[in-house]
């Protein structure tokens, strides 16, 4: 038997860091989307688990017990023969790593295996509980805590300048670690200008050090605000990856083919929102 799961890309719509722990780990509360736009796990079972990539963004991935990949699968404790069809952007704040990781513990469920907690998921890194669920969720704590909310549906442009930003680096330069949370409770979006409007007046306190790291950041939000008919624009996660947001699809679509002709160098992808 082989399964095939897809690992959507995550989008860090909001990501505010309210604090840090003893132990080193940032507190955050961040309202979290999928799009219809990932990588693939394929896998069937095998005596040993073996992984092989392909796609785009292969190169350079390892294939051995540092790739997420192959630690989920021993999570999971069921031996796969795998291949990851890398179509993200590594490195690149759209949860890409965790997301395969989350698909592979998919696929061993699927193949009869015992399903993994969010809580053990916890244990391969702090996106993979919210990667797991796959659906729009709030996620505060240090991504141990997830909420789900009912999000209005959303058409966005994707671009990644194709630099790397070290997380921890992005961390690092943050200047301020206690930073205010989202509202207690979150109001209810009737559409989804209504929610645009909303997420307007919410943060993600890493792109300001994310750009003094990596200028092209900003030249990547700068070039998404320009787009026709956007919206809002954010950097997702700790980047690289930014993001525009449009009233439909039709103007989302049109937007990054106009952004990938001025700009062939940089990933260019439009997306819209997966429903919970």
């Amino acid at each position: 038997m082989t399964v095939k799961v897809f690992a959507p890309a995550k989008i860090n719509l909001t990501l505010h860091v309210t604090g840090q722990r003893d132990d080193g780990y940032h507190l955050l509360d961040s309202l979290v989307a999928f799009v219809d736009l990932g990588d693939q796990v394929t896998a069937r079972p095998a005596s040993t688990s073996s992984l092989s990539v392909t796609g785009p963004f292969a190169e350079g991935l390892p294939t051995d017990g540092s790739n997420l990949v192959m630690r989920a699968a021993e999570l999971s404790g069921t031996p796969m023969e795998m291949v990851l069809d890398k179509r993200l952007p590594p490195a690149s704040g759209i949860g890409g790593g965790s997301s395969d990781a989350a698909a592979t513990l998919r696929a061993a469920a699927r193949l009869g295996a015992e399903p993994v907690s969010a809580k053990q998921a916890l244990s391969l890194g702090a996106d993979v509980p919210v990667c797991l669920a796959a659906k729009p969720v709030r996620m505060r704590g240090i991504g141990d805590a997830l909420s789900p909310v009912n999000m209005p549906a959303l058409h966005m442009v994707l671009v990644n300048p194709r630099v790397e930003v070290s997380t921890p680096s992005v961390f690092k330069a943050l200047e301020s670690k206690v930073n205010m949370e989202m509202p207690d409770l979150l109001p209810e979006w009737p559409d989804s200008l209504s929610f645009i409007d909303w997420l307007g007046t919410q943060r993600n306190d890493l792109e300001r050090p994310a750009v003094k790291l990596a200028p092209e950041v900003a030249a990547a939000l700068a070039a998404l605000a320009l787009a026709p008919g956007a919206l809002m624009v954010r950097m997702s996660g700790s980047g690289a990856t930014c993001f525009a947001l449009f009233e439909n699809r039709y103007k989302a679509d049109a937007a990054a083919l106009q952004l990938a002709e001025g700009n062939p160098w940089w990933w260019v992808k439009s997306a819209s929102t997966l429903p919970g």
